[in-house]
């Protein structure tokens, strides 16, 4: 066994104890109202327990830059740094801050941990997306139209397009493709925010959810291309722009063709990626974190794209004795 599976095997644990933090403390703001309570409380115990974690990383996808975000920034080294392979870090401590701080459903706490430039760094603007599971994902082609593209997922999976859930973000953007999946017979989950665990539900059991279709967040089409890697899905994107800055932007990025599609593999590169997550509010995928006055539970999820394991993982914090790192302060700290 090589030594990156060796690493790969030893911090699977860890990163689900990076995401649990996250969670127990956006958690406690949960229905506040404070998207930057909710933000800030999650980020200072990812970066507390990275801090712990036995890995040489660099953020390549993280809260932005680093005048403008003081943890987690875009190039910010994080872990102990004693080892001598180097990884690539893409988290998001809280997908779906709005969710927390309205007590809404489907947020989570999300890392994945890469080869070294395995996880494309994409300016922090929009893509449209196209993602499913194992059984559809060799039919989908996000340049064709609406109804083809539901009329051979439902054929792939045995169903009929009225059978089909898709799952899009409510945003007034998306109102011709309402339309045109509408027209076309099949059903419709429309979400506040949260894609990242939307597109995951798309290769999971249970969950209900079929296809995840829409223009969405570029960082979040890698968490998602990174997990869909572990469960044999797929997701399709291309760069979206709103206006001549954003198109700027992309340039000045390495996007000179915008018309350009990405698939997991060019959004992920390799089999060298493990995905975490813990949920933070109940959702298709994860249940959110429990309070039980001296207990909490947590429900995690973490995979490896290498052999396709997948674990689940419900962990009780003892709240009596457990204590949660805090960055800022530098030490550990009472939930």
């Amino acid at each position: 066994m090589s030594a990156v599976e060796d690493r790969e095997r030893e911090i699977m644990l860890e990163l689900v104890r990076v995401t649990e933090t996250a969670s127990l403390l956006a958690a406690r703001c949960m229905g506040m109202g404070d998207t930057e309570l909710v933000d800030e409380a999650a980020v200072d115990g990812m970066r507390g327990m990275l801090s712990l974690v036995n890995i040489n990383g660099t953020v390549v996808i993280g809260e932005g830059e680093k005048d403008r975000a003081p943890m987690l920034y875009n190039g910010e080294r994080v872990g102990t740094c004693l080892t001598k392979d180097e990884v690539d870090i893409a988290v998001d401590p809280v997908e779906g801050t709005r969710l927390v701080a309205n007590g809404l459903p489907n947020a989570i706490s999300v890392i994945v941990v890469a080869g070294r430039q395995s996880l494309m760094p994409v300016p922090t603007f929009y893509m449209r997306k196209l993602a499913v599971g194992p059984q559809a994902r060799d039919y989908i082609d996000i340049n064709a139209p609406t109804r083809e593209n539901l009329r051979v997922v439902a054929a792939a999976m045995g169903k009929k397009v009225k059978d089909l859930t898709v799952v899009i973000l409510n945003r007034p953007r998306h109102e011709e493709l309402i339309r045109e999946v509408r027209e076309a017979g099949a059903r419709i989950k429309l979400i506040q925010d949260g894609d990242v665990s939307a597109a995951i539900s798309t290769a999971l059991p249970d969950t209900g959810v079929d296809l995840l279709m829409g223009i969405g967040g570029a960082p979040e089409a890698v968490l998602s291309a990174a997990a869909l890697k572990c469960l044999g899905g797929e997701i399709q994107t291309q760069m979206w722009v709103r206006d001549a800055d954003d198109e700027a932007r992309a340039m000045a990025a390495g996007f000179e063709r915008l018309s350009q599609v990405f698939c997991s593999e060019d959004l992920a590169k390799g089999n060298n990626i493990v995905f975490c997550a813990t949920g933070i509010t109940d959702g298709d995928m994860l249940k959110g974190v429990r309070f039980h006055g001296q207990r909490a539970e947590t429900d995690s999820i973490v995979m490896r794209a290498r052999t396709g394991t997948v674990r689940r993982i419900r962990t009780t914090h003892d709240l009596s004795k457990k204590t949660l790192r805090s960055f800022k302060a530098g030490q550990e700290m009472p939930l």
